[in-house]
Order: structure tokens, then C-alpha cells, then sequence
């Protein structure tokens, strides 16, 4: 059963149903870069004509979502997410098509990034609309309600890959991609006609200006690094424990290294949004980032899979927290009319990192094995914990103390 906090949360009037209907939107999209992984190389035999494709996907995902997020606060998601979605089922049906008849290579990746384009970030959506939901007197809720976020992007991030790798592995990649974008457009279609939930717009075009220019407070400028950061963080990772695991003799143990932290973050995640805590938001942030960067350190000197374990799973553990505070602060900094466009921004950071960080942890690996990689993420953690810390003031959020200063004497 749910704890009292999430029942609460759940059986406030609309949010049941927006939040059921963006997670299963989520899983969607969990699958679809995999899926066009498993789908492409099943028929043209090449993991570099695949990567091609899923890159130009991903890249044009991480550009175009702080746009469409743009566009739907600006006329709101009931009327921006229908023909997204339209558009986004098109080029993958389009995709589908060409892989099919083994269309060339730039053919395709011009559909990949159609469909990344057009693909919604269903969470920052749920996330405004809690926003909307829980301002004012219900404020104090919000830590909750995106540890509830939190806790579906993670099962997403754990559920689709296993799925959809399920599918291709049976000789069916096709049907693990149709399937993502049946869930990403059902789950979307489903979420948009929650019309009662759905935040307002901002009228005048000062309002919007004047939302617009809140995206660029230092405040917000310390998240989206903390977010490229984080990103870095996952994709030196996703690299370095793949390469520990196939030094020490036992490829097949990446996956349950992998579990442990992902597990580690849910159960962290689910305690986290449990409780209301006391400590203002950007001292929880500079005590979560300095949690996971001393977290990292025990990865740089383990030396057997048992002992990596036990540290992925440690870092594991201080993400939801820290993920949850960063939206805690965005919410409360970012104009609510921009508040789209804020979460898709700081997704798209992360995303960047991730890439960035899996390129060159590659080569890190390659030049002096996982302990390479694993350097790199340890720095990433370093990073963000430097900038929550000298970020203290620009974090300061309406109504809390502001740090003092020491008296001129």
C-alpha cells in the first residue's frame, strides 16, 4: 500500500489520472532509443549505422524539447502535445518504412530526428502540472509529489530497456518499436485530454517576456550546470561499469551492477518523499551533492565486483534526492509560465552530459580501464557538489533566510 503521503498526493482531484497516464507515456519513451538500436541493427547487421540514427534521435531530442516546451507554454498542452504526437507517430511509422525497404543510412537518420523532435518529455509536463495543482497553501507537498516523479522515471528507465530488449532478442525488434510509440502516443493523447489539470498560459505577452527572463536568473543557471553535470555523472558511468565488469572475467555482471543502483535510487527515492524535512532546499542540494561526490570516492579503489557494488549502489542511493531538490528550486525560481521549458532545459543539459561523458569515458577506458571512467564521474560529482555550495545565494528561494554575511569590522 502507499504510504498516507502518496495517497494524499494521488487522490487530490486530476492528479491520479495525469500522473498514471504520463508514466505509461514514459515507458514509451524509455524503449525507443533502444528499440531503434535493436531495430536497425536487426536488419542492416551494423552498430554503427544504428548509432548513427540513435544519435541523430537523441541529439534532436536534447535541441528541440526546451522549444516544443516553449511552445507549450505558450499555448498549453492540451493544444501543443495532439499534433506533437501526430507528427511523432508519423516519423516513426516513416522510420519503420525506410528500415524496411534498407533505405540509406542519412535517410534514416533524417527520420530519427523527426521523430526525436517530435517525442514529448511527458515528465516535465507532469511536473508543471503538479506545480500548478500544489501552489499556494499545498506548496510544502511538492518535495513529495516529484519524489513520485522521480520514482516513475526511474521503474520507466528500469521496465522499458528490459522489454524492449526482450522483444528484439526474439527476433522482433520491430514490434519493441512500434510499441514504445504506441505507449509514448496513447500515454500523451491520454495525458493532454486531462484538461482540468493542465497549468494556464500566460495571456499577455509582458507575462510571457517576463517568464522568459526567468530562465535566465543565476538560479537557474546553477541548475542547468548541476543538471549537465549529473549528466556526465550517468554517462561515465554507463561506460565504466560495463568495462569493470568485463576486466574482472564477468560481462553478464553488469546488469546487476546496474540493478543495484538503480534499486538503491528507488527505494531512496521512495523513503526521500515520505516525509517533509526541515533543512531549506539548497542546503539539502549542497548536502546531497557532497554526499554523492564522497559516495564516488570508494570507486576509484575497489578492486572486486562485491566492493563495486556496494559503492554504485551508495551513489545510487543520493540521486532522487538531489533530483527531486533541483525541481523543488526550479519551480520555485522559474516563472510559472516558463516552468516547461525550465524542466525540459535541465533534461536536455543532462542529456548533452550523458553523451558527452560516454564519448569520453570511452576513451578513458580504452587508455587506462574503468578506473578511467571512473574518474570522470567522480570529477562530474565534484563538480556539482562546487556549485550547489558557491551557488548558496542564487539559490535563495522567496521566504527562506538568506545566508548571512560576515559583519565589516
Amino acid at each position: 500500500m502507499l504510504p498516507a503521503t502518496y495517497r494524499i498526493l494521488l487522490r487530490t482531484p486530476g492528479a491520479a489520472a495525469f500522473f498514471c497516464t504520463a508514466a505509461a507515456g514514459r515507458v514509451g519513451i524509455a524503449m525507443t532509443s533502444l528499440g531503434l538500436v535493436w531495430l536497425i541493427h536487426g536488419r542492416t547487421g551494423s552498430y554503427a549505422v544504428a548509432g548513427l540514427v540513435t544519435g541523430a534521435f537523441a541529439v534532436a531530442e536534447a535541441l528541440a524539447g526546451p522549444q516544443l516546451g516553449r511552445l507549450i507554454d505558450r499555448f498549453g498542452q492540451t493544444r501543443v502535445l495532439p499534433p506533437a504526437l501526430l507528427a511523432h507517430a508519423v516519423a516513426v511509422a516513416t522510420l519503420l518504412a525506410l528500415v524496411t525497404l534498407g533505405s540509406p543510412a542519412w535517410l534514416m537518420a533524417a527520420a530519427g530526428v523527426v521523430a526525436g523532435a517530435t517525442i514529448p518529455q511527458l515528465g516535465a509536463l507532469s511536473a508543471a502540472r503538479w506545480s500548478a495543482l500544489l501552489r499556494g497553501g499545498r506548496s510544502a507537498e511538492l518535495p513529495a509529489a516529484f519524489a513520485l516523479e522521480s520514482l516513475a522515471n526511474g521503474l520507466a528507465y528500469l521496465a522499458g530497456p528490459v522489454v524492449v530488449s526482450a522483444v528484439g532478442a526474439g527476433g522482433h525488434p520491430a514490434i519493441g518499436s512500434v510499441l514504445a510509440a504506441v505507449l509514448v502516443v496513447a500515454g500523451g493523447l491520454a495525458f493532454a485530454a486531462q484538461r482540468r489539470t493542465a497549468p494556464s498560459t500566460a495571456a499577455e505577452a509582458h507575462e510571457r517576456r517576463r517568464a522568459g527572463r526567468s530562465l535566465l536568473r543565476p538560479g537557474f543557471a546553477v541548475l542547468a550546470g548541476l543538471s549537465l553535470a549529473i549528466g556526465v555523472f550517468f554517462g561515465a558511468m554507463q561506460v565504466s561499469v560495463a568495462a569493470f565488469a568485463v576486466e574482472h572475467g564477468a560481462p553478464a555482471a553488469a546488469v546487476p551492477l546496474y540493478a543495484a543502483s538503480s534499486c538503491g535510487g528507488l527505494l531512496a527515492g521512495w523513503l526521500y518523499g515520505m516525509r517533509r524535512w526541515r533543512a531549506a532546499p539548497r542546503v539539502q542540494l549542497a548536502l546531497g551533492t557532497s554526499a554523492l561526490a564522497i559516495a564516488c570516492l570508494p570507486l576509484l579503489v575497489a578492486d572486486s565486483l562485491p566492493g563495486i557494488g556496494v559503492a554504485i549502489a551508495l551513489t545510487g542511493t543520493t540521486i532522487p534526492a538531489i533530483l527531486v531538490v533541483a525541481g523543488v528550486i526550479t519551480e520555485a525560481t522559474v516563472h510559472r509560465h516558463a516552468l516547461t521549458q525550465a524542466f525540459t532545459w535541465l533534461n536536455s543539459a543532462s542529456a548533452a552530459g550523458s553523451a558527452v561523458a560516454a564519448a569520453a569515458s570511452g576513451q578513458a577506458v580504452d587508455a587506462i580501464g574503468a578506473y578511467g571512467g571512473f574518474a570522470i564521474a567522480s570529477a562530474a560529482t565534484a563538480t556539482m557538489m562546487v556549485l550547489a555550495l558557491a551557488g548558496t545565494r542564487a539559490l535563495h528561494l522567496p521566504g527562506q533566510p538568506r545566508p548571512s554575511r560576515p559583519s565589516a569590522r
